[in-house]
């Protein structure tokens, strides 16, 4: 792998804080507590990336395990991404794709189109996740509409999914707290029950979830639905995989209803469960599959929404259009870049280390069972999470104010500090997920392991001490187990 590899010496005090000067003043990070930083709370500044690896600016090395924010599947410093921007700047450094184009976006879709499943084969740039979410939720409504079915514009999403933040898009995303602040929102966004099985009954029927959808389509009248959105691996609540069966009879719902189904792999396409799409792995293929992230390994922001041929038929003839867009989807130099990553994809085989690592992966976490803190393990490839509890055995969760002092007071600090960046979250009940870039192997999975080992056992020290504190509040709801 070429990578960038220099020495790992610290950036000079007066420089590290000159950049934390500047960084309190004026720059406003995302989804980021800002008031928490000032001269006891360093902002962490990250100043460069070898492999699996990124170094702050005081020299010291962190394993990168969720791949920068799931994305940099390559791993970083991949100088020939770099290079291959550089060369499309000599050629062409910027055109639109508003009624033009240009090469490289053209063979960028055509190589998309060729690594899709089905009939998958229309590509519709965007710059990010969120564009991309948005793109296929108007798509959805305007498809049925030139079909004369206008009534249908309903979204049915999963509790505690995210699909992005932008206002049609957080109308699909089932995280109570990002909806609220911003609402009303657009109208049109349902949710069902999520796959989380460590919190479904023993009883449970293993597609229960795939007929809540049915039931909520048939709630909300049929002609009023345009789309189902679902991920491949669920990653708000931390990794929840289906059970079998589940796609196949989400598909054969959606059929009989006539209802799209939008699979939502901003994170689990381009190798991070072992394929170049996530519904791959699953069996299923949907009618619109949105991807962004990894699809160019993060060295330059990218997305896409990959329609089937009927679903853009309606918009191929005569002077229809589909009448949306951005000033930088399918911009030339990420385009070169995407391209120059799933090079290196082909070349190193990386959906294939994948399949071929993921059992050593998981098996080294599932040795922390050993841990009373933790209570499940679950995911897929190279997208997993541990599930935290207050008692294994009856599956006790934390109250809020036991997952802010247990997540943010200690678990997300602690495993920096040893050197493992990942997420602890408490979006449905408090997680640690990884997700480690695709060249990840023994010495990277050794790594979080004795991280995680050690960061998790104090974890239950501080369990023990909050067991002798009398009740404050009662244990956050799960709307996953309803």
């Amino acid at each position: 792998m070429a990578v960038v590899s220099r020495p790992d010496s610290a950036p000079g005090s007066a420089a590290s804080s000159g950049l934390q000067e500047m960084a309190r003043r004026h720059l406003w990070m995302h989804f980021s507590r800002m008031g928490s930083y000032g001269t006891d709370h360093e902002i962490p500044i990250i100043v460069r990336g070898d492999g699996c690896y990124v170094y702050d600016d005081h020299g010291n090395r962190y394993l990168d395990g969720l791949s920068g924010l799931f994305c940099v599947n390559a791993g970083h410093g991949r100088t020939e991404l770099g290079e291959a921007a550089a060369r499309q700047v000599e050629e062409l450094d910027f055109y639109t794709l508003w009624s033009y184009a240009h090469p490289r976006a053209i063979e960028l879709a055509a190589r998309l189109a060729s690594l899709a499943p089905g009939e998958l084969n229309r590509v519709f740039f965007t710059s990010g996740g969120s564009e991309s979410v948005e793109s296929a939720l108007k798509l959805a409504r305007n498809y049925h509409r030139v079909l004369g079915k206008g009534q249908k514009h309903k979204v049915i999403a999963r509790e505690i999914a995210y699909h992005g933040t932008s206002m049609g898009a957080l109308s699909a995303t089932g995280i109570t707290e990002l909806r609220a602040q911003f609402e009303p929102l657009t109208p049109g966004g349902c949710h069902v029950p999520n796959t989380n099985l460590y919190r479904w009954p023993e009883d449970r029927h293993p597609l229960w979830a795939a007929t809540a959808i049915e039931e909520r389509i048939q709630f909300e009248g049929p002609e009023t639905v345009a789309a189902v959105i679902l991920e491949p691996v669920q990653n708000a609540g931390g990794c929840f995989v289906p059970p079998d069966g589940y796609f196949e009879r989400v598909r054969e719902i959606c059929d009989r209803y006539d209802v799209l189904m939008i699979s939502d792999e901003v994170i689990c396409a381009w190798g991070r469960l072992g394929h170049y799409f996530g519904c791959e792995r699953f069996g299923y293929v949907p009618d619109i599959v949105t991807v962004a992230k990894a699809l160019t390994s993060a060295y330059a922001p990218m997305g896409a929404v990959i329609a089937s041929d009927a679903v853009a038929a309606p918009f191929m003839e005569g002077d229809a259009s589909f009448a949306h867009g951005f000033t930088f989807a399918g911009h030339p130099l990420s385009s070169a870049v995407a391209v120059a990553n799933l090079d290196i994809y082909e070349r190193e085989d990386l959906c294939g280390h994948v399949r071929a690592t993921e059992g050593e992966f998981r098996q080294m976490l599932e040795t922390l069972y050993d841990l009373p803190i933790v209570g499940d393990v679950r995911g897929a490839g190279f997208f997993q999470a541990i599930e935290l509890v207050k008692d294994r055995d009856t599956k006790e969760t934390f109250s809020d104010e036991e997952s802010e002092d247990l997540l943010r007071g200690f678990l997300s600090g602690e495993l920096y500090k040893r050197g493992l960046i990942c997420r602890a979250d408490d979006r449905g009940d408090p997680v640690v997920q990884l997700a480690p870039p695709l060249i990840a192997d023994t010495e990277q999975f050794e790594q979080i392991h004795d991280v995680l080992r050690g960061v998790l056992t104090e974890a239950w020290e501080r369990v023990g001490k909050m067991k002798t504190l009398p009740a404050s509040s009662p244990a956050r709801l799960r709307r996953s187990s309803l």
